[in-house]
């Protein structure tokens, strides 16, 4: 009699499993793995850097398609290093995001994921880097070895980029100069950080670049009550934002700008130009600046390449606490603030434009 319940498939039809499913990936073999020269630990050959030490692993030529940088968040304190995509390999992108069927930098879709999964960048935020042609951070390493890799994986995908340290850039060693007031003479301008500080006197012709951009900050505050549950109950909550425009003023043969924030400046040098709004006054200050200064190299650039620095250079949050606060018996309530603002952000970009200005300049004077 023929059983229903039981399997009638044929033994030789039905494939044979090996072993287990698994979706794990597989380790890697002892041979493959790279000791550290100064722990003698094993690491994986993806490694750049010893997961135990910190120290510099040796290159493997045999493995080293496997390295993988791993473009940790790095402290407001370190110091990175960054690397750009050159000018001339920006300038062959297509301009235009939405032409999905177009590849970008000829890059068709897998070279594309690729390079994103290499950056640790979403892809179409690397496509949006890629497409506005100007030298933009494709990443921001710790080391010089791993900044190293990145170029080099990038290279073989046909990115050509150039590495630019933050010391280079100098944003923390040398802050711009907050300038709330200038005195336009016919040679020369004078520039005022207060009332209290003696002017500096800057030649009309030493002025070579001005970037200008929005500093923008937001700023949420909240007051939450503690309660017996993991979660908080919010009690009051409190949004602000600010959004003025800035520039930047570079003199030949100094590396610190002149930043000048429309907020926090008397426009009186404007005479019977001066305006109500603040913004209006800096596009003024602007252009009077380029007709005494006609040498004067204007970057506003910034503004549409704030969305693509996200990505790679984000704008910096900081968290405040409140303090704790009574309200009524066995009931308390903890305050905070959260701020993000795009100031360090712009600062980086400014130093960028500036950092690749001067080369330039020492490029030309060389094949002068």
């Amino acid at each position: 009699m023929h059983d229903e319940n039981k399997n009638d498939a044929d033994p030789a039809s039905t494939p044979a499993l090996d072993g287990p499913i698994s979706s794990e990936p597989k380790p890697f073999a002892p041979d493959q793995m790279v000791r550290c020269e100064e722990c003698l630990r094993a690491n994986a050959p993806t490694r750049v850097n010893c997961l135990y030490c910190g120290a510099a692993l040796p290159v493997n030529e045999a493995l080293v398609n496997l390295q993988k940088p791993s473009l940790r968040p790095l402290e407001k304190w370190e110091q990175g290093y960054n690397n750009i995509i050159l000018p001339s390999s920006a300038n062959a992108l297509p301009r235009n995001q939405e032409q999905a069927e177009t590849p970008v930098f000829n890059l068709n879709d897998g070279e594309l994921a690729q390079a994103a999964d290499l950056l640790r960048l979403a892809v179409p935020d690397l496509a949006r880097i890629l497409s506005l042609g100007l030298p933009l951070p494709l990443a921001r390493a710790s080391t010089t070895d791993e900044s190293q890799l990145i170029q080099r994986r990038l290279g073989r995908l046909r990115i050509d980029t150039v590495i630019v340290p933050d010391a280079d850039l100098g944003v923390a060693e040398n802050p711009a100069l907050k300038i709330r007031a200038l005195d336009l003479g016919p040679s020369s301008l004078v520039a005022y950080q207060s009332p209290d500080i003696q002017g500096v006197t800057v030649p009309w012709s030493s002025l070579k670049l001005l970037v200008s951009g929005r500093l923008v900050v937001k700023r949420i505050e909240l007051r939450e009550q503690k309660t017996a549950r993991a979660e908080n109950r919010i009690l009051d909550s409190n949004e602000f934002f600010a959004d003025e425009s800035a520039m930047e003023l570079y003199v030949a043969g100094e590396p610190t700008p002149y930043r000048i924030a429309a907020n926090s400046f008397d426009f009186s040098c404007l005479g019977e130009g001066k305006r109500f709004v603040a913004g209006e006054n800096l596009l003024a200050l602007v252009e009077l600046l380029r007709a005494r200064a006609p040498q004067l190299e204007c970057d506003d650039s910034y503004n549409s390449a704030r969305k693509a620095l996200e990505s790679v250079w984000p704008s910096q949050q900081q968290v405040e606490a409140g303090g704790w606060r009574r309200d009524r018996p066995g009931k308390y309530s903890v305050g905070s603030a959260t701020e993000v603002s795009n100031e360090q952000q712009f600062s980086r970009y400014s130093r960028l434009r500036h950092y690749f200005c001067v080369k330039l300049k020492e490029k030309e004077n060389e094949h002068a």
